[in-house]
């Protein structure tokens, strides 16, 4: 009896649930405990198989505003009304992020590229691909190597280590990590460190175009790169490699060359 009155609530609760067009396992989470085995099992197909449904649906019906947002995109970019242009663009790029039309690696590139024409730098190129990471001059460091990171050497990251270089005050490591989901957040927990043989714990000095925990740096949409580069203390001259790690996560690298 108590069995039965428990399945009856369970169910209730699911169908007065907003359903997401996406399907979000927190929902079913909430009203299930995992104890309830096949029957937490069978509630959860039935509600991913309904959201699926649903955004199948949603999936056709906006695919004409998708196709209408594209070719005005294309429309005002002929006529150079560069404002005009990126803001279809990105009503493209939102409405493909949520139905999958078409490749979104194409659009967020036509997105980047726009920026600037557009006079919305404080969102293109002062985050995205900021030049101003890369120096001008690096003579000043004693060891400099672009791709300094052997292959399976870092755990878990698409974040890539695009040049290390070292003196005899600071060691810069400049990094580029590449947007996977719309507004994906990124930041330095303060904590990360360097370390050698015979160094210790190198923590972490400054930033540039990326910002420390718990402040966000925002990249608007997937495949969209950041440049940024970390400055730690100098590493001991006698040092060949050296790991990066930032701790409490999986962003580690190990065996970076310095020598």
């Amino acid at each position: 009896m108590k069995k039965r009155f428990l399945v009856l609530v369970l169910l209730g609760a699911m169908m007065t649930a907003p359903v997401n067009a996406q399907w979000n396992n927190w929902h079913t989470t909430q009203a299930i405990s995992s104890g309830f085995g096949l029957l937490g099992s069978i509630v959860e197909s039935a509600e991913r198989k309904k959201a699926m449904e649903i955004w199948e649906r949603e999936k056709k019906q906006y695919q004409p505003t998708f196709k209408e947002a594209q070719e005005k995109a294309k429309q005002m970019e002929t006529e150079e009304k560069w404002a005009e242009a990126l803001e279809r663009y990105e009503e493209v790029a939102k409405l493909n992020c949520d139905y999958g039309y078409t490749d979104q690696k194409t659009i967020s590139s036509k997105i980047t590229s726009l920026y600037e024409k557009a006079g919305r730098t404080e969102e293109g190129p002062s985050v995205i691909n900021n030049p101003s990471v890369t120096l001008d001059d690096y003579s000043r460091y004693r060891f400099t190597l672009k791709n300094p990171i052997s292959k399976g050497k870092k755990d878990n990251t698409s974040t890539s280590i695009v040049r290390v270089s070292c003196s005899d005050t600071e060691t810069r490591i400049e990094l580029e990590c590449e947007a996977t989901e719309p507004n994906d957040e990124l930041y330095i927990k303060p904590e990360t460190y360097i370390k050698s043989k015979g160094s210790g714990k190198l923590r972490l000095s400054s930033v540039e175009n990326i910002t420390t925990a718990p402040t966000v740096t925002r990249i608007p949409w997937p495949y969209q790169k950041l440049r940024f580069a970390l400055i730690f203390p100098a590493l001991p001259a006698t040092a060949e490699v050296f790991d990066l790690i930032e701790p409490s996560s999986n962003w580690k690298f190990k065996d970076i060359r310095c020598k």
